[in-house]
């Protein structure tokens, strides 16, 4: 069951259709960007997908391989299909590309619509309005895929940091 995010901790969903490819590569980038920022403990990181094809499994072994060459595990993690309790419980939900995008924003209650928006918004250097798809292509996707996600989760984390500031002081 999902949980209310924390007035002093913040909470990312990544959001992909089947959740085995883009977010849970993301949830592994940013899940260990956060560790090395020492917030663990007040930055909450999931993914799912907005299909309940692959509940239950792994992510690709193909995003895992590439993963794991930077450093990166995602053996933990699992598939699941985005909830309704999900709106509540994240502070945002970041979609992998437009159509993604436009199925949460379909689903999501008019008070959580702020929440949602595209994970590339957060690049700092790279510039592309979706992280597309490496399921049906080559392996030079995947590495794709990680560039713009390492990118963007380096820009995600600044804003989470910023965020977390701002609701201390408050």
């Amino acid at each position: 069951m999902a949980q209310q995010p924390t007035a002093a901790g913040y909470s990312v969903l990544f959001l992909c259709m089947g959740n085995i490819c883009r977010s849970p590569t993301a949830h592994g980038v940013f899940r260990h960007r956060v560790q090395a920022a020492g917030l663990a403990d007040r930055v909450r990181v999931d993914s799912a997908g907005t299909h309940n094809y692959h509940p239950g499994e792994p992510p690709d072994h193909r995003s895992q391989r590439h993963a794991s060459r930077r450093g990166y595990d995602l053996s933990d993690l699992r598939a699941r299909k985005m909830l309704l309790a999900d709106f509540a419980a994240h502070d945002l939900v970041l979609a992998m590309d437009w159509d993604n995008l436009a199925m949460a924003q379909e689903l999501c209650p008019p008070q959580h619509a702020h929440k949602l928006r595209r994970l590339t918004e957060f690049c700092l250097h790279m510039q592309s309005p979706v992280v597309p798809d490496p399921y049906y292509g080559g392996t030079t996707g995947f590495d794709g895929v990680l560039d713009l996600v390492e990118d963007a989760c380096e820009g995600l984390l600044q804003h989470v940091q910023r965020e977390l500031q701002h609701r201390s002081k408050s």
